[in-house]
């Protein structure tokens, strides 16, 4: 310290103070415009909310306006995109980031991810219309638009999961491997979890990309507005629920434009609060459930101890462990 001032301490220039102004500037515009885009959607559509309008379908005959069926659709795309993209999305990214060697053939999937990245959702539509509905028969339906948005959301899962592995620091890996660990206890107990950050945000994206999708699934899905007839037993309850995945069904997305095409405005701005409210509610979902396998993972370490004494008591360390066998193999 020299007088009142540090020696970390320097004169502002008036750049600095520009730029420092101009950064604040568009963090709050950003903030202001997201929140004066979702007052106004709520100022709109706030009025038309109701049980009974988040219950009921549209019917002509009986005079309501609902929008109970769609919500439903939009969960069961949801629920078949992420089962079907999630498992395949992480494990080629996986196979990309740990197992395969780097190389022209490495570059070449990442390229083609990177290429169905930037494909207009309207053309996964017309594949999925001629593959999904007509190829393999499974006509519109929420599982022909299922497995086209799956196909949609792929590489972004991918992508995200390959930077999300590849900040990982190297040190992890050789210290796992290093005691003995094999390559997939190395994934899952230690890879996963320190990337499940970034995995998480690929999903959420995800999921966003999901809700807001409308024109592939015009093509693969229809508009139909129907609830599953949930009567009789419990066999004929889980038979409906099951059967509608081969019924058609348009999701809230789709209802949102179709009331726009009809000059129901109204209508269309409700739909897009309960968008809002569905889209924030999935992703505080998704946080939750991953926030809560990674307590439960490390709960795991404190119950067996260490992971020292964990792969010690699995055979692994120790002179009759895997690495002291290969030691002895090796250098006596």
């Amino acid at each position: 310290m020299t007088g009142n001032h540090s020696l970390y301490q320097k004169r502002t220039r008036p750049t600095e103070q520009f730029l420092l102004a101009a950064i604040y500037g568009a963090a709050y515009f950003s903030l202001f415009l997201l929140l004066g885009i979702m007052a106004y959607l709520f100022f709109r559509g706030s009025r038309i909310l109701s049980l009974r309008f988040l219950t009921s379908v549209t019917s002509v005959w009986r005079g309501t306006v609902g929008i109970g069926g769609s919500i439903v659709n939009t969960l069961y795309i949801i629920l078949i995109t992420l089962g079907a993209a999630v498992p395949v999305g992480i494990g080629a990214a996986i196979y990309l980031n740990e197992y395969a060697q780097p190389g022209r053939l490495v570059r070449l999937i990442e390229f083609a991810t990177e290429i169905l990245a930037g494909i207009p959702s309207v053309i996964f539509g017309l594949f999925g219309m001629v593959f999904f509905v007509d190829v393999m028969g499974f006509g519109y339906s929420l599982l022909s638009g299922s497995l086209t948005l799956a196909l949609m959301v792929l590489p972004l899962i991918v992508r995200n999961t390959q930077r999300a592995l590849r900040t990982v620091p190297e040190s992890y890996r050789y210290a796992a491997l290093g005691l003995g660990a094999p390559k997939w206890h190395l994934i899952h107990t230690i890879l996963l979890p320190a990337a499940m950050p970034g995995i998480l945000t690929g999903i959420i994206l995800a999921v966003g990309r999901i809700v807001g999708e409308s024109a592939a699934l015009l093509f693969t899905a229809g508009s139909a507005r129907l609830l599953p007839r949930l009567k009789g037993d419990l066999g004929d309850i889980l038979s409906a629920l099951g059967g509608k995945v081969f019924q058609s069904g348009g999701t809230l997305a789709v209802e949102l434009y179709l009331q726009m095409q009809n000059g129901e405005y109204e209508a269309a701005f409700g739909i897009g609060c309960v968008l809002i409210l569905l889209a924030l509610a999935l992703n505080l979902l998704i946080k939750l459930i991953c926030g809560g396998a990674l307590r439960g993972r490390a709960g795991f370490w404190r119950r067996t101890g260490n992971r020292r004494s964990y792969l010690r008591r699995k055979g692994v360390l120790g002179k009759t462990g895997v690495l002291g066998k290969w030691f002895r193999e090796r250098y006596q």
